[in-house]
């Protein structure tokens, strides 16, 4: 069925009151958006701190309702609420229903990554492609497909590698496609750690679909195994890389490989300094504004 929504531009200090008011007049969800963006005042908020919501000066609120809502009510009421605000600065349009997740799903596309990894989606029957190693998923409870900049470095870091018979960790596995590309590189054995229990169950299912689940454990971080890795990568964010790093340390073999992705470009130089004590031969590899750090385990 169609829904109804409602946008409309804001100072940030209102935004508290307004989305309030919305929730109470019958919306199903209401999203935040920067007003200026995709303009020279555009600000990126990538991560914010602990019981922190940062907002951009302006602000976009978008909200959904069913599609009988009476819109003259509501614009009546937030007006009422918000008396600044006037009639024509709301934004009302029907918006068509439809299987979200199978819209993404018609625009995932096979992926390249490195030499021979590839990533294709479960629907596509037609995908040949010559001594390529094939990892196949589905968004389902995904938490990263390869499409993000973060994973990608790390696919390809983990294509340029010689896994063979080697013990590989995965911190923050998501949707298990780092483990699980590794597995099917060679690698003998991977493990899966991440502090939320449905990316667990993302990674044990997309691993056992293709073919690797035998070989794949997967823990929450406080009940993961202490044992240490020929292979080590962490996806996560700059801070949990800065906080972990002596626990890192522990995890990976001397003079094993290792890589950290999650990091926004100026957040490295940072990092590279947490590490050095524990890690050498540190370089880093950028792709759009995101940054991975690579090396190797002290001896």
């Amino acid at each position: 069925m169609p829904w109804l929504e409602l946008s409309l531009t804001l100072p940030a200090d209102r935004q508290p009151e307004c989305e309030d008011a919305l929730e109470e007049l019958g919306a199903l969800s209401v999203t935040l958006q920067d007003a200026d963006a995709e303009t020279p005042d555009e600000r990126a908020i990538f991560e914010p701190g602990v019981d922190q919501t940062p907002l951009w000066s302006r602000v976009v609120l978008t909200a959904l309702f069913e599609d009988d809502a009476d819109r003259a009510f509501i614009a009546t009421e937030l007006c009422r609420v918000l008396p600044e605000l006037q009639p024509a600065q709301l934004d009302f349009r029907a918006v068509a229903d439809q299987d979200w997740e199978r819209a993404w799903m018609d625009q995932f596309k096979p992926m390249r990554f490195g030499r021979r990894l590839w990533i294709v989606p479960w629907n596509d029957e037609t995908f040949a492609e010559p001594d390529a190693v094939v990892v196949r998923l589905d968004p389902g409870l995904a938490f990263g497909t390869g499409t993000h900049p973060t994973t990608a470095l790390c696919l390809e870091w983990l294509d340029g590698l010689d896994l063979d018979g080697r013990s590989v960790t995965d911190y923050g596995c998501g949707s298990g496609v780092l483990a699980t590309a590794a597995l099917k590189l060679g690698a003998a054995r991977a493990l899966g750690v991440d502090n939320d229990p449905q990316a667990l169950t993302a990674t044990r299912d997309n691993a056992e679909r293709n073919g690797v689940g035998d070989r794949l454990d997967v823990h929450l971080p406080e009940d993961a195994p202490d044992a240490p890795a020929d292979v080590f990568v962490a996806n996560i964010l700059a801070g949990p890389l800065g906080e972990l790093a002596e626990r890192f340390a522990a995890l990976v073999k001397p003079g094993a490989p290792f890589a950290l992705s999650g990091i926004l470009d100026g957040q490295q130089h940072e990092l590279l300094d947490c590490y050095a004590p524990w890690f050498e031969d540190l370089r880093t590899q950028q792709r759009e504004d995101w940054i991975r750090i690579d090396g190797r385990r002290r001896a």
